[in-house]
């Protein structure tokens, strides 16, 4: 998920980082854009039926019999199929650009990426336009924080799915003096780390292990904290640049700790294994629901966001996932169903707890600085 990245009521989290959040990424944020390069339309409403595709990021939906999908399939009567093969932005972005390019979606009708992606996408001509007026559940149930966000801000395209913090999971039976995003480098876990192949998480969190903010840094600064990164790899201190894969390294113990999305825990068959928030630095992101081009059937799209934005359906997603909620009325269940889960702060942080949290996950300069400085990160991470 981005580079895999805000809340209130919620309790009182939401306004601050509503405005962080939706800059940053299952895993990190910001966009390049230049304007929209095709004719885009307005997705299709109606009875839903038929069949639906739906792809997302690993650990993104309750499973089984019981769970949303199923559920959804049951009472719409749309026969659905869901892929969890979303892992990384860039990756499934270059996967489905061809189609796209040709106005085909693979036969998705939705898909979750992450805000800046979304934004990328859009400027692209890779998706369409939502029509509010076939959301009634989703713009009735949509916290007020999200409403709006800072890449989407009339909310023309995107639908918030989930969002979180990105920090360091850490295997505290081998581990447990890992606390920080500069222990990763200690020489002690050599070969025993991995970062994310989302540049726009990977890359603050190290810039913020050198005391340098995020939003003052320079171009030169996200170079310098790049080749940091390119020193660690050839030395082997990284073990490897992952998306979510991080979390089979880490239920297998190939690893010690992982720079990982908070949410991620039922993903990690490992008792002895917790995420932590780097003492040294933090970052937010939220994912978006999109609808692209070539959506073979829109109103099923259309039906299952509105499903899962009703609250009780809500609160089970948010109870499995245990990543931040878009959605009003879902702590409240969950003070009464899950407490434990109502009262984590990883799920329903508090402002203060988000504040120092990184918002500007982009380099600074215009496209081509962006660009390069994307580059010279592929290069590490494929190198």
């Amino acid at each position: 998920m981005i580079g895999k990245r805000r809340f209130g009521p919620l309790a009182a989290a939401g306004a601050g980082l509503a405005a962080a959040a939706v800059v940053a990424a299952c895993g990190g944020g910001g966009g390049v854009g230049g304007g929209n390069s095709g004719d885009i339309t307005v997705a299709k409403g109606g009875p839903a039926s038929g069949s639906v595709l739906i792809s997302n990021w690993p650990g993104y939906v309750d499973p089984g019999p019981d769970g949303t999908i199923a559920q959804f399939q049951q009472q719409s009567g749309v026969n659905t199929t869901y892929k969890d093969d979303v892992s990384d932005n860039n990756v499934f972005f270059n996967k489905l650009k061809p189609q796209l390019d040709q106005g085909s979606s693979g036969g998705r009708s939705l898909f979750v990426v992450t805000d800046w992606m979304a934004k990328r996408m859009y400027d692209l001509g890779y998706l369409q336009q939502i029509n509010h007026a076939d959301l009634p559940t989703v713009f009735q149930n949509i916290l007020p924080q999200f409403e709006k966000s800072t890449e989407d801000p009339g909310r023309k395209y995107s639908i918030p799915w989930q969002g979180g913090q990105t920090g360091i999971w850490v295997d505290t039976a081998k581990a447990p003096e890992i606390h920080s995003v500069a222990d990763l480098f200690n020489p002690k876990y050599k070969g025993k780390v991995t970062m994310l192949t989302e540049m726009t998480d990977t890359v603050p969190l190290v810039l913020q292990s050198e005391g340098i903010n995020v939003s003052d840094a320079t171009k030169d600064d996200w170079l310098a904290a790049i080749d940091k990164l390119k020193q660690a790899r050839d030395s082997g201190q990284i073990r490897q640049f992952t998306g979510n894969e991080y979390t089979e390294d880490l239920t297998s113990g190939n690893i010690v700790a992982a720079l990982g999305w908070s949410g991620d825990g039922s993903l990690i068959s490992r008792d002895s294994v917790e995420w932590r928030r780097p003492t040294d630095g933090c970052d937010l992101f939220f994912d978006q629901a999109v609808i692209p081009v070539g959506a073979p059937n829109t109103p099923a799209a259309y039906a299952f966001l509105n499903f899962a934005y009703t609250p009780a359906n809500a609160a089970k997603i948010t109870d499995y996932v245990q990543y931040v909620t878009p959605v009003n009325g879902v702590r409240p269940i969950l003070q009464k169903e899950d407490p434990q889960v109502a009262n984590d702060p990883k799920i329903f942080p508090t402002e203060q707890e988000i504040a120092p949290c990184s918002g500007d996950p982009l380099p600074p300069g215009d496209e081509q600085d962006v660009a390069d400085v994307e580059a010279a990160f592929q290069e590490v991470v494929s190198g």
